[in-house]
């Protein structure tokens, strides 16, 4: 049987365990009779068409592991995002250094990526296996119970939350976080596990699955504030209006857009800024504080789900069996079964590519501000075991005696 060469990439932004598919990927890989050599791409596609390789079977088992428990991508990433023309020059590099096997781990555009390339290596008569491994702290890819990356960031953000509250408890006034997400709000809803008592925040949660209304949003604050006397409120960066227009478009006399086009929504913090500065002149409360999470959320180190983890190694390893034993070309998804455990399919690669999953309405309240039961349900079980837990004092009050009540 011809010997096996492996290139994996990671695209797409970091997250604080997609190293343990790449070291999932290549451990397996080593323990393949045919395979002969594992290469690495440097910054993903990118470092494909610049054939920026790295032998990978001359690093150790020890390095490999503490790379795996390390956040971010060791490989580097990249946000370029590949058309046609693109994936088939990668193919042509891939065809040259006679690669035998393609992981790409990465989110929705990296799926596309490795179906192009699927379909040109087709296209060639060209024996070349290739198999996408899930990533994104999105949680957006389509046949997925959840995706690696993702249950690390809600960690990180209903640990946030639970922090902001504390502080906005013993502090009252109106604190705001704005979370990564732009089409899919699972991130943001994350917010609401971080509540303990029922009065603690978020008061409010506001997801890119339902229209936002600024006027609505006004009068929920201020619904809440004169409620509970403060209010704690979790916005996605990915809020619209009804014709779909980002409301950071409505509220910005300036904008900046990526690469593709896009609104630039992370890596700022006007939407923040801006709701923040509508809460105080509108409603005239003085104590209005704004956070964007931007970045933070992604590769935090010490704030890793250890459930996430074990899947995250698990699906590379599972890439790598599907590549040498299932005989085609997929997209691993993770399937969930009992309470709590999941297992691995390898889809096809047109059922995932290019296609974005967002909160399925039985996780969203009917007010359109809060989760479900359902949901927490859903990701209690994800954010692994160790959460912290804050607890309050009892309202043991002393008898007034300069002030006693009603005078």
């Amino acid at each position: 049987m011809k010997p096996a060469k492996i290139l994996v990439a990671q695209g797409g932004g970091p997250t604080a365990v997609i190293n343990q598919s790449l070291v999932g990927v290549v451990l397996e890989a080593r323990r393949q009779a045919r395979v002969e050599a594992v290469y690495g791409a440097w910054h993903g596609m990118r470092g494909i068409l610049n054939e920026d390789f790295v032998d990978l079977g001359q690093e150790t088992s020890h390095n490999l592991e503490l790379v795996a428990g390390t956040p971010s991508s060791a490989l580097g990433s990249t946000r370029d995002k590949p058309d046609a023309a693109y994936c088939r020059q990668i193919f042509q590099v891939l065809q040259a250094h006679g690669i035998s096997h393609f992981f790409n781990i990465g989110g929705n555009d990296s799926s596309d990526s490795v179906r192009i390339v699927s379909e040109e290596a087709v296209a060639a008569n060209y024996p070349l296996r290739c198999i996408h491994i899930p990533k994104t702290i999105d949680n957006d890819l389509v046949e997925n119970d959840h995706t690696p990356g993702f249950p690390s960031a809600a960690r990180f953000v209903a640990q946030a939350f639970a922090g902001a509250n504390l502080d906005n408890a013993a502090l009252p006034g109106v604190y705001l976080g704005v979370v990564m997400g732009r089409h899919a709000g699972f991130l943001t809803a994350a917010a609401a596990l971080g509540k303990k008592f029922p009065d603690d925040g978020p008061h409010l949660i506001y997801l890119p699955e339902r229209v936002f209304e600024l006027e609505r949003f006004l009068a929920d604050v201020k619904l809440m504030y004169e409620r509970h006397g403060r209010c704690v409120i979790a916005v996605s960066e990915g809020i619209h209006d009804a014709a779909g227009e980002p409301i950071l478009a409505q509220l910005a006399p300036q904008l900046e857009r990526d690469a593709h086009g896009n609104v630039q929504l992370s890596g700022t913090g006007a939407l923040a800024d801006l709701l923040c500065e509508q809460i105080k002149s509108r409603l005239k409360i003085k104590r209005v504080r704004g956070d964007t999470f931007g970045y933070l959320q992604r590769s935090f180190i010490g704030c890793v789900s250890d459930v996430d983890q074990r899947e995250a190694r698990e699906v590379g390893e599972k890439a790598v069996q599907f590549a040498f034993h299932g005989h085609r070309d997929g997209s691993v998804a993770i399937k969930r079964v009992g309470n709590y455990s999941v297992d691995y399919e390898l889809l096809p690669l047109a059922a995932v590519a290019g296609k974005t999953r967002v909160m399925e309405d039985a996780f969203i309240a009917a007010s359109g501000t809060d989760v479900t039961d359902a949901f927490r349900l859903y990701l209690r079980p994800l954010l692994g075991s160790g959460m912290p837990d804050a607890f309050r004092l009892r309202p043991n009050p002393v008898a007034k005696i300069l002030h006693p009540a009603g005078v």
